[in-house]
């Protein structure tokens, strides 16, 4: 699925860069390393990672930012445009992305589609008219959330040769975080756009090794920077792409040095797509991606130790702290699989306890807390109920079938 259809099933967008993200963070390594162990939410324990205490997507609800006058001079030659401007257009119908046309273009037939590599002259500035990015020819495979949302959205509408301007709201851009140094948290963007080239995108048959690595590990890179960002939706997005990458057919032999580093990849996407699933508390999904990474490197620390927490958030400690043991074994020495292996042999024990009591009250022999005294002066020949009730089903039974039985002779 493309960005709009990840979005459409978030129900909240996400965001993204523009293609030319700063240097990966703590956060990012840690994604793709043995120590990305998060505790289950709500939980008190002390996490290894800054992962799971990232803040949860906001709704912003500001209005659109209008360009400023002074801000977006007319491009040399668009005079005719500049007298006659076209009306924005609302692209989502919410007032919080618009698109103007500056420069008109060579017809609806040219736009470009989704799944095509495009690409564009971009420049960025804030409500203040500070520029924050400026890019010539900045190339981007339209509809795989490669780049900001605004981008993805607003380029599709855009003719060949044509330049535009979008206002853009801080949702569709840098969101609630911003992006450090420049743009700030909650930032409108107004973004000034010319549509250069766009082309079929490559062959996935025809890329060699070492190609369908660098392509597999941009669209994982993506995927961090959403899981980064808490943009769960939009992560799996693009570690699903990632995976379709790396999985498609090749016409083209690979060296074993290739091989290895292609499952090397696609491991890491099935586990970073397991806790983006975690998140979103898709738990079979996220068991699926647990298993198939299990299946390539039994031993996997990061796979079994969501496995567990999967399991342990159906309720099922009894299959889950086996897991979490081996994944223990394997590393003794792992705080957080500690923590979580105590927490849940006791809920385990809770769980026993609640299950003993309920067949002691189901068979009639309530704990003995609970329990009245028995009568001192029950006399010694008395027969307890239960037994006078399934002696007398059994006789009534006998009686049935000699009926039955004399009936057929």
């Amino acid at each position: 699925p493309g960005c709009s259809a990840a979005m459409a099933s978030s129900g909240s967008p996400g965001r993204a860069g523009t293609g030319t993200e700063p240097a990966p963070t703590a956060d990012a390594a840690q994604l793709d390393t043995a120590e990305d162990f998060e505790v289950l939410e709500g939980e008190e324990e002390e996490e290894e990672e800054d992962l799971s205490e990232l803040p949860p997507l906001e709704d912003v609800g500001r209005p659109p930012a209008l360009p400023r006058e002074d801000a977006q001079p007319p491009e040399p030659g668009a005079g005719e445009a500049a007298e006659d401007p076209q009306e924005w257009i609302d692209v989502l119908g919410s007032g919080l992305l618009k698109k103007k046309t500056l420069v008109p273009g060579q017809g609806v037939d040219s736009r470009p589609r989704k799944g095509q590599d495009v690409t564009i002259r971009l420049k960025a500035t804030l409500e203040d008219g500070s520029v924050v990015e400026e890019n010539p020819a900045l190339t981007f495979t339209l509809g795989d959330c490669d780049v900001l949302q605004a981008l993805d959205l607003c380029v599709q509408l855009l003719e060949m040769g044509e330049t535009a301007l979008i206002v853009s709201d801080a949702k569709y851009c840098y969101g609630a975080q911003g992006r450090s140094p420049d743009v700030p948290p909650n930032a409108a963007l107004t973004l000034e756009v010319e549509l250069l080239a766009a082309r079929d995108a490559p062959d996935l048959e025809l890329l060699s090794g070492k190609e369908k690595i660098e392509l597999a590990n941009r669209k994982r890179e993506r995927g961090n920077f959403f899981y980064q960002q808490a943009d769960y939706v939009l992560a799996i997005n693009s570690y699903d792409i990632a995976l379709k990458i790396i999985g498609s057919s090749s016409k083209v032999d690979f060296s074993p040095d290739e091989e290895a580093e292609l499952l090397d990849v696609k491991v890491k996407c099935l586990n970073n797509l397991a806790a983006s699933q975690l998140k979103l508390d898709h738990y079979e999904a996220a068991l699926k991606s647990c298993n198939l990474v299990l299946e390539h490197q039994p031993g996997n620390i990061k796979a079994l130790f969501r496995k567990g927490k999967v399991l342990a958030q159906q309720g099922e400690y009894r299959d889950a702290i086996p897991i979490l043991k081996a994944a223990l074994k394997l590393e003794p020495s792992n705080k957080t699989i500690h923590a979580e292996l105590s927490k849940l042999v006791k809920k385990h024990a809770d769980q026993k306890n609640v299950e003993t009591e309920m067949y002691r009250k189901m068979l009639g022999n309530p704990s003995a807390a609970g329990t009245p005294g028995k009568c001192k002066d029950k006399l010694p020949w008395s027969i307890p109920w239960k037994w006078l009730f399934g002696a007398t089903a059994i006789a009534l039974g006998g009686v049935a079938l000699s009926v039955v039985i004399a009936a057929r002779n």
